[in-house]
């Protein structure tokens, strides 16, 4: 009898105690899974040959500019943003299509800042106005958010508002992409078929406001903006509303500050800095050399090697207190001397809409702390599988303190045992789909069918003497 009741002890222990100790022993096994995809090919930088005083070095070589061709990490890349990859900018191997490509990415872009800014707070406004009804509403920040930049890109790429059928389309892709890409859910190819169709109606129609890239074929040309476009703008920029957002309501300094000087343009700016230091939107960026890379005299990166370049491990390094959120560092602290590049490099393919993120970010947070006061009380990490459970509260009706430290605590607890089944789901699912995406093999098959110019490779027919041998 006595065992029975140890061992009912020491279950429930195991059970009550699981928050603590169960979703970093499950991220240290996804991790462990996620090392094989590309075996002993894939080097990590910062690493003990190169430190974070030559990461941007490294990075910037001519040689590490391979995109695709050549890494198993781009098979299951490839498996997560289909449809597209292939035409995607951020995937396309340099050459005259990339060239063509990046040159209407940024046309559709462009535009006065100030509008850019305005914009982002219209659309903002408009979806609050459907979210918060009450005094207190309960978000998932990145939720909140996907509308937001679904009707923002939309207007980029059309020039009209966007109806709401559109939005409802591409909120269900984006949200399908992103789920998948942080495991906590399968991909659904016919999810994201209907966006294609819709967006293959608009492009025969002619309604894109600027011309698309003439090397790219109609279907090319649909999912190259489903995929830069609906996919990869509106899932980065919500993520990145979702931690500005969350490192405001944990720390109600910042955003008071924010909420009481809204042109302070200068302060905005260290905060959208020091948000994308603790939390870069990109974990690794991965790159295949096309040529050998001297390190040293004696240490040569040959071509073919796959460099995975940490974004987290090289914005900790060179500061006091890394682990602090403090946006007055950014006083003192030169942006361009610093270990810190949200939008990657300018010498290899940096993001895009580097110029366009943060007067759009700025428009959109203004627009939020002019409405309602954020809360939340769960973990904040880098990649935030949670989506980020917060509490608005409208401006002028505060709920009394009793109340909000009740609600704090719900969402502390609710979070902590989330991250328990949540870690478990990862590591199943992530394995499926490492697993599949190595069997369908999507970049591998594509580059023995085509160049790096997506043009088809024309094989020899093989000679008699081979087929007798």
């Amino acid at each position: 009898m006595r065992a029975v009741w140890v061992t009912g002890l020491l279950a429930a222990a195991v059970v009550l105690t699981a928050p603590r100790w169960l979703p970093a022993r499950v991220v240290a096994l996804r991790a462990k899974v996620f090392e094989k995809v590309n075996g002993d090919q894939a080097i990590m930088f910062p690493n003990a040959d190169v430190g974070p005083d030559r990461f941007q070095e490294v990075y910037s070589h001519p040689a590490a500019n391979g995109r695709s061709r050549g890494a198993g990490l781009s098979d299951l890349f490839w498996y997560w943003l289909s449809p597209g990859p292939e035409v995607h900018q951020e995937h396309l191997e340099a050459g005259p299509r990339y060239d063509d490509v990046a040159r209407t990415t940024r046309a559709l872009l462009a535009g006065p800042g100030g509008a850019l800014t305005a914009t982002a707070a219209r659309c903002t406004a408009k979806v609050l106005d459907e979210v918060v009804t009450g005094r207190v509403t309960p978000v998932r920040l990145r939720d909140l958010m996907m509308p937001v930049w679904a009707e923002y890109f939309y207007e980029l790429v059309f020039d009209e508002p966007c109806p709401r059928e559109a939005r409802d389309l591409i909120v269900g892709h984006a949200d399908d992409v992103a789920t998948a890409l942080k495991c906590t859910g399968l991909r659904h190819p016919a999810r994201r078929a209907r966006l294609t169709r819709y967006l293959a109606g608009r492009v025969a129609a002619g309604d894109v406001r600027h011309p698309l890239p003439a090397s790219l074929s109609p279907t090319e040309q649909v999912h190259y903006l489903q995929g830069t476009f609906f996919n990869t703008a509106v899932v980065q920029m919500s993520e990145a509303m979702a931690h500005v957002l969350l490192a405001l309501a944990q720390h109600p300094d910042v955003a008071a500050r924010l909420a009481g000087d809204p042109a302070d343009d200068r302060y905005f700016a260290h905060v959208l800095d020091e948000t994308m230091r603790l939390y870069p939107l990109f974990g690794i960026a991965h790159r295949i050399t096309t040529g050998d890379i001297a390190l040293d005299e004696r240490t040569t990166l040959p071509a073919g090697s796959v460099l995975c370049f940490s974004y987290p491990d090289y914005h900790a390094t060179g500061y006091a207190r890394p682990d602090v959120f403090d946006p007055d560092r950014w006083a003192e602290v030169p942006v361009r001397a610093a270990h810190h590049i949200p939008f990657g490099v300018a010498a290899n393919r940096p993001c895009p809409a580097w110029r366009l993120s943060p007067l759009a970010l700025r428009g959109a947070t203004r627009e939020v702390l002019r409405r309602v006061t954020l809360h939340s009380t769960v973990t904040h990490t880098r990649s935030l599988p949670s989506r980020g459970p917060c509490l608005l509260v409208r401006v002028g009706e505060p709920l009394p303190p009793r109340r909000l430290a009740v609600l704090g605590a719900f969402l502390r607890v609710r979070d902590r045992w989330e991250d328990v089944w949540r870690s478990v789901v990862q590591l199943v699912l992530g394995t499926v789909m490492v697993l599949h995406a190595h069997r369908l093999r999507l970049a591998g098959r594509y580059f023995d069918t085509h160049d790096t110019q997506g043009r088809p490779v024309r094989r020899e027919p093989p000679s008699t003497q081979e087929i007798t041998r």
